[in-house]
């Protein structure tokens, strides 16, 4: 798990320092997939679900699941996500990072860092026994404070020996009929969906991309960790989406 966790934790932190203004989403996707590779790891996406690509590329009102694309070309000021997650020798993680393009002419920047925080703060409240919808109110309560939503058919996820494993959909949000509680020594991949004004993502046409039922912007943060008795350990740490 720390290796695969390495991996993509690399490659996501090479490909949001290699993205600028001008640039394709494409050819970032085809530097983090050289990145990858030289890992031995292999897309999640691609593997699992047939993906066109190797990292979800999202930009701007794409909130998730974005095909790179030689046709969308970066702006200065734009709002971007990156989600890697990949399988080495049989174990998978996963994590993503939402920031701005060269300088925040949007003023995208409030969403962005409102999204690491909530991350930051669930993370440091998750250990073994913790229920799931708890963490899922803090989530949602922290959101509200700043003036924003949450996205509630988005979540995260278990992940270990494949990209998806239980206990998944782990929610922005109090589901109150969701009595489960994290088990110390297991895995998760743990992600906001921070959102302006919609509260339901849809899917285009294209089969993947993800657009909010209200339009606005969304900003996303996640990483893989392991469940303990204290501060749980984040795998994906090397990424540095809190820095």
């Amino acid at each position: 798990m720390q290796k695969v966790s390495e991996a993509v934790a690399f490659t996501l932190k090479e490909m949001c320092g290699y993205a600028k203004p001008g640039m394709t989403t494409k050819e970032i996707d085809d530097f983090g997939a050289a990145v990858l590779k030289s890992f031995g790891a292999r897309s999640a996406p691609a593997l699992t679900y047939g993906f066109p690509g190797c990292a979800c590329i999202s930009v701007d009102n794409e909130f998730c699941h974005g095909i790179p694309s030689e046709q969308r070309v970066l702006k200065e000021g734009d709002l971007i996500n990156i989600d890697v997650s990949a399988e080495l020798n049989g174990f998978w993680a996963d994590n993503g990072n939402s920031f701005v393009i060269g300088k925040d002419l949007n003023n995208h920047s409030t969403l962005v860092n409102a999204s690491k925080e909530i991350l930051n703060k669930a993370i440091s409240n998750i250990k073994g026994g913790v229920k799931i919808s708890d963490i899922g109110l803090l989530m949602e309560t922290e959101a509200k404070k700043r003036g924003f939503r949450v996205i509630k058919n988005l979540g995260g996820h278990g992940v270990g020996r494949s990209l998806h494993e239980e206990p998944d959909e782990l929610m922005n949000y109090k589901n109150r009929f969701d009595n489960r509680r994290f088990k110390k020594n297991s895995v998760v991949a743990i992600e906001t969906f921070i959102s302006t004004s919609s509260q339901i993502a849809v899917e285009l046409k294209d089969g993947w991309t993800m657009v909010g039922n209200k339009g606005g912007y969304m900003a996303q943060h996640e990483h893989t960790i392991i469940i303990t008795d204290g501060k749980p350990i984040i795998l994906t740490e090397m990424n540095e989406i809190f820095n």
